[in-house]
């Protein structure tokens, strides 16, 4: 058995040590909100948050967690009442499909909680590890820059120029 927190709980889950984290949540937890997209960390789509920064859960073996702090989509808000990250998601439009969704929620919670002001910019070189294969990179660009107003951290202006070919660039 190997203890992990997840979600500020911990929990015990019986799994080797190098079982990637991805499939701990997914079949040992039901935490379903992280994605298998690639199982070579170059999606995004299982993107969670490791003592506050953004990992590939795919790429990160269990065992390398003891005394460490994982975070999920599902511990941000829920369906009734999400956080205001999904809010912002959800009134820009910025998920199509959904699948990439989550992934990008938690690496854009993890630039709002070290730098609520962000610019475009650095939402752009901050972002480009994860992918969405719909192209809402606009939408989801506004979104980042929506929730961080809607924090009190940011000016609304909308967003720069500068993406293009549905990758953030």
């Amino acid at each position: 058995m190997i203890a992990i927190d997840i979600n500020g709980r911990s929990r015990s889950v019986d799994a080797t040590p190098e079982t990637p984290l991805l499939y701990v949540l997914r079949d040992n937890l039901k935490l379903n909100g992280a994605k298998y997209g690639c199982g070579l960390g170059q999606c995004g789509a299982c993107t969670v948050l490791l003592d506050g920064k953004p990992v590939f859960s795919c790429l990160t073996p269990v065992g390398s967690l003891a005394g460490r702090r994982v975070r999920t989509i599902e511990s941000l808000g829920t369906e009734a009442s999400p956080s205001p990250l999904q809010r912002a998601f959800i009134d820009e439009q910025a998920a199509q499909c959904g699948y990439c969704s989550a992934g990008m929620v938690m690496r854009a919670q993890a630039l709002l909680e070290t730098n609520p002001g962000a610019s475009d910019t650095e939402i752009r070189a901050r972002m480009q590890t994860n992918l969405c294969r719909c192209g809402t990179h606009m939408r989801i660009l506004r979104a980042v820059r929506r929730a961080a107003a809607a924090l009190g951290s940011a000016s609304a202006s909308p967003p720069q120029a500068g993406m293009r070919d549905g990758a953030v660039k």
